[in-house]
């Protein structure tokens, strides 16, 4: 490996071929090796731009800007029993659904950011995210896995309150429940 280090949209961009492909047969430990390299490469340049500054630079450096968000990012817990024991029987209303069928999880990805930011905009509170299960050639489905990763990202952190997996006639492990988090300003 070389010395030279990807910019942020090179890593954004090998994130989503990276996530495209399945190793050729009998080279799935290599594949995963260089996964590891690469996670491990990422995680060395993430704690290095988070390394302190010196002591002698601190003196002339001028005072850090207040940052919008001091507070960890909210991590997302399931729905509680009773509100998804609603929305299995109706008695909570769906207020939005997507279904991201058929779609490359680039193109997922981008219009499953933007509904929910248009029904976090709306004030909508429940919505249906449709992934299909992927059991096409005995894979588990690549939107099935890759939508709750999403959900951990910066993008969508802030938008969603919690989520679980959806009641068998709202499409079982094929759908998620997502509860969208409040507009601030909102009790």
């Amino acid at each position: 490996m070389t010395g030279r280090k990807l910019s942020s949209e090179e890593r954004i961009l090998w994130g989503k071929v990276a996530k495209s492909t399945r190793a050729l047969p009998g080279r799935a430990e290599e594949a995963r090796q260089f996964d590891e390299e690469i996670a491990a490469m990422m995680a060395a340049e993430d704690a290095a731009l988070r390394k302190p500054m010196p002591l002698e630079a601190e003196k002339n450096a001028e005072p850090p800007r207040a940052t919008a968000r001091k507070t960890p990012p909210p991590s997302h817990h399931p729905l509680e029993k009773p509100v998804h024991r609603k929305l299995a029987k109706g008695r909570l209303a769906i207020e939005g659904r997507i279904d991201l069928h058929g779609l490359y999880q680039s193109q997922a990805h981008d219009l499953l950011l933007d509904f929910l930011f248009r029904a976090h905009d709306r004030g909508l509170r429940h919505v249906l995210v449709i992934t299909g299960k992927g059991t096409s050639m005995g894979s588990e489905g690549a939107l099935r896995r890759a939508v709750p990763l999403w959900f951990s990202k910066p993008e969508f952190r802030f938008l969603i309150s919690s989520y679980e997996w959806a009641a068998r006639h709202h499409g079982g492990e094929g759908a998620l429940y997502v509860r969208l988090s409040r507009p601030r300003g909102q009790l």
